[in-house]
């Protein structure tokens, strides 16, 4: 059981210091990046891909729009 989760179930503990509390911060935040599972290489050249193909599409179908609009309005007030 994690530190923080036997004090919250022991009731009125003393509290901890400052300088303390940072440190069982960052001894989780350590713990939590033990578990975590990383891409491989080439997971993470596909996630690339994906995400420029992805934002190349939504710039492309922005500009489309950007110009319909723009035809539209020129036309409505010339």
């Amino acid at each position: 059981m994690s530190d923080s989760a036997s004090a919250a179930k022991g009731g009125r503990e003393k509290r901890r210091g400052i300088f303390s509390r940072i440190a069982l911060y960052f001894r989780q935040v350590a713990d939590e990046l033990r578990k975590v599972v990383w891409p491989t290489r080439n997971e993470l050249w596909t996630y690339f891909a994906v995400v420029v193909v992805f934002i190349l599409a939504i710039m492309l179908f922005t500009g489309v729009l950007d110009a319909v609009f723009d035809r539209l309005v020129m036309w409505a007030f010339a």
